[in-house]
């Protein structure tokens, strides 16, 4: 009997065999400090740990340094190819770290078209804050001048055409601030990152929130919710001791001591924890505030005005003396000071939002949380493109929740934490029970998920 032809696999079967290869575009990478440059080296590293081939194209510094690793025996980036043949092998998938990028003026474009050329990957993912990229309008048009460039300018890249001509596009929103481009851009400024959402084969939000804004704009196949997880490990200094660990800080065994991580912004409503903490003090408490992290952030200038504010605020009042400022910590003093705490104080201007790396890192460490009410709530945030109800916070249970900018709820709910064990206790495994729908390996495998799904469509155009 005569035996059946092979059947030759569909092109995508065929994409769906072969490694990906992933270009993360990013304007902040570590050591940059900022949220956006941990989120992309979790994401990186949680890709490349599933065989993903990971290059990240990002601005260039004044002392360079070796390519990072994202695989077994740090060996860098030069060694993700080299088995003589060309072929991946699966322990040499490293996460390639590109510092090509002058600034993001308008040569950027023409920058990531080379480094598409010449890494040829199948998706460019662009990490977008606009803060990151200096406000500056280019990398809104980074989608259409990809497509564009491989329109009219031409490759004979096998994997370019494999893709359809130019590798596909994908966005993550990490917040919708608009950029600056101009004096009264007014509306203008808005369309800019419409036209980066509708230019890309894909836009991913991190939030309901932004989920429910960027969704009015696409059709729901072109969206997807892929929330962040915490930057920040729970693994404290090994020999770590709690009682030692204040001590050594200067910290007395009955001071109550209330935490504030991440970068001084506008948004994050730090001001406020001033005027609770003057509150706390005046009830006769050994009340103490560690300001966990770097004072400003290298991408946002702004920043600088409202830490100036910030001080002030702490003179007035005679608080300055009551305040730890830790500046940039490695991760594993992070999660100390996390731990050493009584109580994570984050009273955001914009409500709490899962799309803030401080709140999922204080979550993540099981520290009794008091923060703001969202802004919307989840029954209002409801779109094609999220398939299940999103998580939300909920008081007394998760955190406790006060209105934005109301001093006096804020200190009442902090000294609520303080004098009720059993609800420190109670909030805190919450918090570690909400935190544990963020872990990164489901993260990298929703966007292996997406990206698969992104070629086979292509395909089947």
């Amino acid at each position: 009997m005569a035996s059946a032809e092979p059947v030759a696999p569909t092109a995508a079967a065929r994409d769906s065999a072969r490694r990906l290869r992933v270009m993360l575009v990013t304007g902040e990478y570590p050591p940059d400090e900022g949220g956006v440059a941990d989120y992309t080296r979790c994401l990186a590293e949680a890709l490349a740990a599933r065989r993903v081939s990971v290059d990240v194209l990002t601005r260039r510094r004044a002392s360079p340094r070796p390519d990072v690793s994202a695989g077994a025996g740090g060996r860098g980036a030069a060694a993700r190819l080299a088995d003589g043949k060309g072929t991946l092998r699966p322990d040499r998938i490293r996460v390639a770290e590109h510092r090509a990028m002058r600034g993001w003026g308008w040569p950027s474009l023409r920058a990531i078209n080379r480094a598409a050329s010449k890494l040829r990957p199948d998706v460019v993912h662009v990490q977008y804050q606009a803060a990151a990229y200096d406000m500056a309008p280019a990398i809104h048009l980074a989608p259409s001048w990809l497509a564009l460039s491989a329109r009219f300018g031409g490759s004979s890249s096998s994997s370019r055409a494999r893709s359809g001509g130019h590798p596909l596009t994908a966005v993550t929103f990490h917040d919708l601030r608009v950029p600056y481009l101009f004096p009264k851009a007014g509306r203008v400024r808005r369309a800019a990152i419409r036209h980066l959402a509708a230019s890309a084969d894909l836009a991913v939000a991190t939030n309901a929130e932004d989920a429910a804004t960027v969704g009015a704009w696409l059709a729901p196949d072109r969206l997807a919710l892929v929330p962040i997880g915490s930057n920040v490990p729970d693994a404290v200094p090994p020999g770590y001791d709690r009682s030692e660990w204040r001590r050594a800080n200067g910290l007395t065994p009955t001071a109550d001591v209330l935490v504030y991580f991440g970068f001084l912004n506008e948004s994050k409503g730090a001001r406020s924890i001033v005027g609770a903490l003057d509150r706390l003090v005046s009830q006769g408490r050994d009340a103490r505030l560690v300001m966990l992290g770097g004072r400003l952030g290298a991408s946002d200038a702004t920043n600088a005005e409202y830490l100036s504010r910030f001080e002030t605020d702490l003179e007035r009042h005679g608080l300055a003396v009551r305040v730890l400022w830790t500046g940039h910590v490695p991760s594993a003093e992070v999660s100390a000071w996390f731990h050493a705490a009584d109580v994570a104080v984050l009273p955001y201007e914009d409500g709490a939002s899962f799309r803030r790396g401080s709140l999922l890192a204080a979550l993540a460490h099981g520290a009794p949380v008091v923060t703001t009410i969202p802004s919307t709530t989840p029954d209002a945030l409801v779109h094609p493109a999220l398939a299940e109800r999103p998580p939300e916070l909920e008081d007394h249970r998760s955190a406790l929740l006060v209105p934005p900018g109301d001093v006096a709820a804020l200190a009442r709910a902090i000294a609520e934490v303080l004098d009720d064990p059993a609800l420190a206790a109670a909030l805190a495994k919450a918090a570690r029970a909400t935190a544990a729908g963020f872990g990164w390996e489901a993260i990298a495998g929703r966007h292996v998920e997406l990206y698969r799904r992104m070629l086979e469509r292509r395909a089947r155009a």
